[in-house]
């Protein structure tokens, strides 16, 4: 019960990673606000997690949209008087090279990845504050900083999520709210299996080609990450601000 007592917000935790941080915190005592943008993914979250025992909320969330997020942080105050731990789990994925990404691409990419989270952030640090102190932890990517072929769009974004999570730490550990990142590297999950099919690619090979470049020769699964984030988000983690997490099977180790 590493989180008990804890009051935590996971975006984009509908499915995924985001889904398995969620169920994970609640395991760990955490009442869970399970911020999505997608209604029926997030309340079947939600019920997952009161299922097993757990205390959560939905609260419908595009973290694109300023009104959106102005509203969810009031239902998590509602719900359970505070708010301790922020994981920005919520992403956009959008390939390309730069000539073929259009303008509407970078907007959306940039609109969700980078400018939601730092809007999400914006709305709850005041809530940390008032409670003597917090934690964020930012789901960014092995793509933060590795070039990938026609990923121009994605990566930059999340090389950008992990300069602001760097920024965050410095800016916001006088109000002892520490902020680190979470790196994954390739992960199974349902944004994987529609990459997948967007590319034409047989799902059994891509998964195996795709586990080739780690160490351990496999793809990860979500749960494995969500462990890097409750290691970040609780107090074993109390000395850790400003720091990057690599969760990739040691496919970036050089």
């Amino acid at each position: 019960m590493r989180l008990k007592g804890k009051t935590a917000i996971v975006t984009g935790s509908g499915a995924g990673i985001g889904r398995a941080i969620a169920e994970l915190f609640a395991e760990e005592g955490a009442n869970v606000v399970v911020a999505e943008l997608d209604e029926a993914s997030g309340r079947e979250t939600d019920h997952r997690i009161s299922e097993a025992g757990g205390q959560a909320i939905f609260a419908h969330t595009d973290i694109s949209d300023e009104h959106s997020v102005a509203n969810m942080v009031p239902a998590a105050l509602q719900a359970f008087g505070g708010i301790d731990i922020l994981v920005n789990n919520a992403a956009a994925f959008v390939f390309g090279t730069v000539e073929s990404a259009t303008d509407a691409d970078w907007q959306r990419v940039m609109s969700v990845n980078v400018f939601g989270t730092a809007r999400v952030v914006r709305h709850v640090v005041p809530e940390m504050r008032r409670r003597g102190g917090g934690v964020i932890v930012n789901i960014a990517s092995v793509s933060s900083f590795i070039a990938q072929p026609a990923f121009v769009p994605y990566n930059s974004s999340k090389g950008a999520i992990l300069q602001l999570t760097k920024c965050l730490a410095m800016d916001l550990a006088p109000d002892h709210i520490r902020v680190n990142a979470v790196c994954p590297g390739s992960i199974r999950t349902a944004a994987t299996d529609r990459h997948i099919a967007a590319l034409n690619l047989d799902p059994e090979e891509a998964f195996r080609d795709f586990g080739q470049s780690a160490l351990l020769k496999r793809m990860g699964q979500p749960r494995e990450i969500a462990y890097g984030a409750l290691f970040l988000a609780s107090d074993e983690a109390s000395y850790v601000t400003g720091a990057h997490l690599v969760i990739d099977g040691g496919a970036t180790i050089d």
